[in-house]
């Protein structure tokens, strides 16, 4: 039976759209293996990271403790529901840093040295380029003990969360780090203006830790800012809620989703706008 023209046009039409996702993949993937040949040659810095960030986590999980050494709860989280929300806010920060950290801070320096000049002429999306550019494959490592407490937390609070809910779990840590990443990157992108921005972009980079409080404990305006203007409140607080059966509305998840869109955009507005006044290391 002879081949209909029509199928081999819409067999040609959908590989051609596949071409640019797979491109993209492949970009990706060299970049990762740049990363682990470039951390491979410094262990040592490699290995001390993961021990300063693991020693970091147990004194947070040891302040808690000291918190309920004195309390039962605060608002209406227990001491283990909150185990868990140090956990899950520790597993998307270290996701966080394992893949755009290094990224977000690096683009003053890629303003100041000329670098970006040679990235804006690759045939490549130019912000796919500045947020992926450089993987930090520690931070996989220590989201991994983030997981190991989560996992002990629920244990305690005899959680048996669904496979439903794991996955709803994981899609909203991934909306919340979709949040952090676009704000930091939206910092960064001020260095068009001042050149060196790091201390704006750590200084928001230290805001994680509110996150890792239950949105209980803090009320009036400061909870406000933290939930609509900087929602650092909701990037964790949502996927715990949901893994511990504490939603109170559908209406939180769908808040943290309207964040996220919220602040990319507005991310890729002004990156957008900042491209628009750039015009090269030189001028």
């Amino acid at each position: 039976m002879k081949p209909s023209p029509e199928r081999d046009d819409v067999r040609a039409n959908d590989t051609s759209s596949l071409a640019p996702l797979n491109r993209y993949l492949g970009l990706y993937a060299a970049l990762w293996k740049n990363s682990v040949t470039r951390e491979m040659g410094f262990k040592s810095n490699f290995l001390l990271w993961i021990v300063v960030e693991l020693l970091w986590f147990a004194l947070q999980l040891t302040f808690m403790t000291v918190i309920y050494s004195h309390t039962d709860h605060i608002g209406t989280w227990t001491k283990w529901e909150v185990v868990l929300l140090v956990g899950a806010a520790h597993f998307i920060q270290q996701i966080f840093t394992a893949l755009f950290l290094v990224n977000c801070t690096q683009l003053s320096e890629h303003i100041r040295t000329g670098k970006l000049d040679f990235m804006l002429l690759l045939p490549v999306n130019t912000r796919f380029l500045v947020s992926f550019r450089q993987v930090d494959l520690g931070g996989f490592i220590n989201a991994a003990s983030a997981v190991a407490v989560m996992v002990y937390a629920a244990r305690e609070l005899q959680l048996a969360p669904s496979a439903a809910q794991i996955a709803g779990f994981l899609a909203l840590c991934a909306v919340g780090l979709l949040i952090h990443y676009s704000l930091m990157f939206l910092l960064a992108a001020i260095s068009f203006w001042t050149v060196q921005a790091q201390g704006i972009v750590y200084g928001y980079y230290n805001l994680f830790n509110i996150a890792r409080m239950p949105d209980a404990a803090f009320g009036g305006p400061f909870k406000a800012v933290f939930t609509f203007v900087l929602p650092i409140l909701l990037v964790v607080n949502v996927p715990v809620k949901l893994l511990a059966k504490k939603l109170e509305s559908p209406w939180e998840p769908a808040l943290l989703l309207a964040m996220a869109c919220a602040c990319f955009a507005a991310s890729e507005l002004f990156w957008r706008f900042s491209l628009r006044r750039y015009t090269s290391a030189s001028s």
